[in-house]
């Protein structure tokens, strides 16, 4: 039975450039915690002198600045030390008695707890603002890749091209293992399998990817108007938890291949004996089989697929471009 199959590989960064991002992220985390401490000592420290011409409360605001510009700019770690930081700082240098870890004035005590309350509302709202942007530059990137998988199903590109295509694509988006295209299969070897809705189910009950990961081998079917076209079998990696998200992403790449395969005119045949005794077998089992049309010279095309779990077409059938059409 004719497969195609894609091996994990890394993605499509220069091997330079992937080692030296490496290298400046913590670089620039570790600068972002050493800023957090010593920023605000520094700022302290410069207003000593000035700290009986004004109130303190104005030294508070011009530290919260240095705690949003340190969250802004380094981890979450960053921002709760820096929030800290300035409001030990602010206790010890800006608030009476001075240069003492005590405070006698109950607004200073309100103020000193403000500054470190708002220090860290301000590095969660940065980690979120980062989390969104991240996200929404994920989101583009899957729209991409679906756009890209359409406008090749579109020009015609043939149907192993796109297929190839698309394995790498779910081998890096949901960090498989490896990924094969089987045309005209389903069921064999009761994978689990990763459904339209994006659920994945394991013998028709379903599967807690983020608590689990993937099933070690679970399969996406490709189907086109109701028909069976075949499927991805992808083997997965242990440490991977793809999101909800990629797993509905990885199913719409699925609904593009079938959508080319149906393009092209590829269909599944098998010799009509075989079919029979497939159907008969899937009657038995109680699942909803229709039964297959004959095409030309006697060979049966495969029956229009009904959404049945763990089932397969016959071992001995193949794949055969349609011609006159």
């Amino acid at each position: 039975m004719p497969e195609m199959s894609s091996q994990r590989s890394a993605p499509d960064i220069p091997p330079q450039d992937a080692a030296g991002d490496d290298r400046w992220r913590p670089s620039r985390d570790a600068l972002a915690v050493a800023a957090g401490l010593a920023a605000p000592l520094a700022l302290t420290a410069i207003l000593v002198p000035f700290r009986s011409s004004f109130a303190n409360t104005d030294a508070a605001l011009a530290l919260i600045v240095i705690v949003v510009a340190v969250a802004a700019a380094g981890s979450r770690l960053a921002g709760y030390l820096a929030a800290a930081s300035a409001a030990v700082w602010f206790d010890f240098f800006l608030t009476r008695p001075y240069e003492q870890f005590s405070i006698s004035r109950a607004t200073d005590i309100e103020t000193t707890v403000l500054l470190l309350v708002i220090g860290i509302a301000v590095t969660e709202i940065a980690v979120w603002g980062r989390r969104q942007r991240a996200t929404a530059s994920r989101r583009s990137g899957y729209l991409a890749g679906i756009n890209d998988a359409a406008r090749a199903a579109a020009a015609g590109d043939s149907p192993p091209s796109l297929i190839s295509q698309v394995c790498g694509t779910l081998t890096t988006l949901l960090g498989l293992r490896s990924c094969q295209f089987q045309y005209g299969v389903a069921g064999l070897g009761r994978p689990g399998r990763l459904e339209r809705t994006g659920a994945v189910t394991v013998d028709a009950n379903s599967w807690d990817v983020q608590a689990n990961g993937m099933p070690s081998s679970t399969e996406l079917l490709v189907e086109s108007g109701g028909r069976l076209q075949g499927r991805f079998l992808m083997l997965a990696d242990p440490s991977a938890r793809p999101t909800a998200e990629q797993l509905l992403v990885a199913a719409a790449f699925a609904d593009q291949v079938g959508a080319a395969l149906a393009a092209s005119h590829w269909e599944v045949r098998a010799p009509p004996a075989i079919m029979a005794r497939w159907v008969r077998r899937e009657r038995a089992s109680r699942r909803t089989v229709a039964m297959p049309r004959t095409g030309r010279h006697g060979r049966s095309v495969a029956p229009i697929w009904s959404g049945w779990p763990a089932t397969c077409l016959p071992r001995r059938a193949s794949v055969r471009r349609r011609s006159g059409r």
